[in-house]
């Protein structure tokens, strides 16, 4: 009896043997591997030269150009092209405060940074490193750790960039929890020192140990000394996070219906999609499969769709297509829930040299790499794909994810956490480039602290004008303030 031959496309099927192999690995124009580190004391000495070009001073400086088209344009030219539907909802959160609506602009801010003085030192950069782009989720070991927790906006671009944004959040934040001007000033050098302090540790690091760093928030460090109102604050967040699953999220936005399991319409967070949608989502799904490592693929194939939905997330993203698909493998009680989430042009895009373009020619996947390159332990099913020609990017929605209350935190407590979220930004960078190079700018003495604080400052005043402008324009818009409650 002759045997039946399995399809080339199962994917348990086994490759087909070479018989030559490739002439030569293919290049990649963006990377230029084993070229080695000069010593040390070369390499930060260089970055200490920087400063000869751009002195440290120089990035306390700040000021509109005259041709900048306003805060309030920007924002409206970024939704184009988002779900009309939805725009009321985005302009409605963020006009519910200036940090609100510093978190929705982040195009607003790269065109701001772009006359700024640049070091010239590139990194792969969060393009949106505030302090609420900061989190808790869960390792492949299931260990909780806080690290970066959104890369929408990530690119290779200037480290500075990512801190300028990260301080000017510290600032703002502080606003909203009532800190003076003087408290101000304190937690964004904390958060200056915080960065320093953690380049200063890892330039004698050796480069994969870099890659092993992880930051484990229930663990005693010796490098930290915790007072006791932040060890609780993290106690709580760390322990809620523990809780945060894919079974714990399934009672609560889906339910049985005839057998079957389906998602409890919310709107407008969470509403099920028509059946044409619901294929398109399902056929995305398939072919992000093939963007997992071989051996992930093999575990995806357990897994059943049983429904999808559009779920509505954070604030910037607002309007832009996100999806939740409802999985299951070993029966009901093995529910996987994976967002699919459109993935558009970074804000940095416009004013960057786009380094890296081959790698960089789809979104999601741009958004994939910046994750796996700046996060310390990356989620198992991240992946990307493409609906009706628009890119997307894949994740699990939920794991093991949460965040530290920064609206309820004052005094050490909040300085404490934007020291840490400080260290954890320079510990990303130092994923991808030569962090010697950035030390030796920045140096041992508080000088880029106090310019990052003269900046914070003025941009906090910027941006809370540009808030209030936001209000002006939407006044007379009564679907944006039925969202809002008015």
């Amino acid at each position: 009896m002759a045997k039946s031959k399995k399809s080339d496309k199962s994917i348990v099927a086994a490759p087909p043997r070479r018989t030559k192999q490739p002439s030569k690995i293919p290049e990649r124009s963006s990377v230029l591997p084993f070229h080695g580190d000069r010593p040390l004391t070369e390499r930060r000495a260089a970055g200490k030269a920087l400063r000869d070009k751009i002195p440290r001073e120089a990035h306390s400086e700040w000021i509109r150009r005259p041709d900048f088209p306003g805060a309030v344009e920007i924002v409206m030219a970024g939704n184009k092209g988002r779900l009309a539907e939805y725009i009321p909802l985005r302009l409605a959160r963020m006009a519910a405060s200036p940090f609100a609506f510093y978190r929705g602009a982040a195009t607003v801010m790269a065109h701001d940074l772009a006359p700024t003085p640049i070091t010239g030192l590139q990194a792969v950069i969060d393009g949106d490193a505030h302090i609420n782009n900061f989190g808790l989720y869960g390792t492949p070991q299931r260990d909780v750790i806080f690290d970066l927790n959104d890369f929408d906006e990530a690119v290779i671009g200037p480290w500075e960039w990512d801190l300028k944004r990260l301080a000017a959040s510290v600032n703002l934040a502080g606003r909203e929890n009532g800190l003076n001007r003087r408290e101000r000033a304190i937690a964004v050098r904390r958060c200056v020192r915080g960065y320093r302090f953690n380049l200063d540790r890892l330039q004698s690091i050796g480069v994969l140990d870099t890659w092993y760093l992880h930051a484990y928030p229930g663990r005693e460090n010796p490098l930290l000394k915790v007072d006791p109102k932040s060890r609780a604050v993290w106690a709580k967040a760390v322990a809620k996070a523990s809780q945060q699953t894919n079974s714990s999220l399934l009672a609560k936005v889906a339910e049985k219906v005839g057998g079957d399991w389906r998602f409890r319409n919310d709107p407008p967070v969470l509403t099920r999609v028509d059946a044409s949608t619901r294929h398109s989502v399902e056929k995305a799904l398939i072919e992000y499969a093939d963007t997992l490592p071989r051996e992930r693929t093999f575990m995806l194939t357990r897994y059943r769709i049983a429904d999808v939905a559009h779920r509505v997330v954070g604030v910037g993203s607002v309007g832009t297509r996100a999806y939740l698909a409802l999985l299951f493998g070993n029966g009901d009680d093995d529910p996987l829930f994976l967002q699919v989430k459109e993935a558009i042009v970074p804000a940095a895009a416009p004013y960057i040299n786009r380094v890296g373009r081959n790698e960089f020619n789809h979104e999601g996947k741009r958004i994939v790499i910046g994750q796996r390159a700046l996060q310390s332990s990356t989620d198992v099913m991240l992946g990307w794909t493409q609906i009706d020609d628009r890119p997307f990017f894949v994740r699990q929605m939920k794991n093991m994810k949460g965040s530290i209350p920064i609206e309820w935190l004052s005094g050490e407590a909040f300085n404490f956490y934007v020291w840490v979220c400080g260290a954890i930004l320079a510990r990303a960078h130092a994923r991808t480039t030569d962090i010697a190079l950035v030390a030796g700018y920045c140096g041992n003495s508080a000088v880029l602290d106090d310019a990052l604080v003269t900046f914070a400052e003025a941009y906090g005043d910027q941006t809370v004008l540009d808030h209030a402008a936001l209000i002006q324009a939407v006044k007379n818009d009564s679907a944006v303030q039925k969202m809002m409650g008015i």
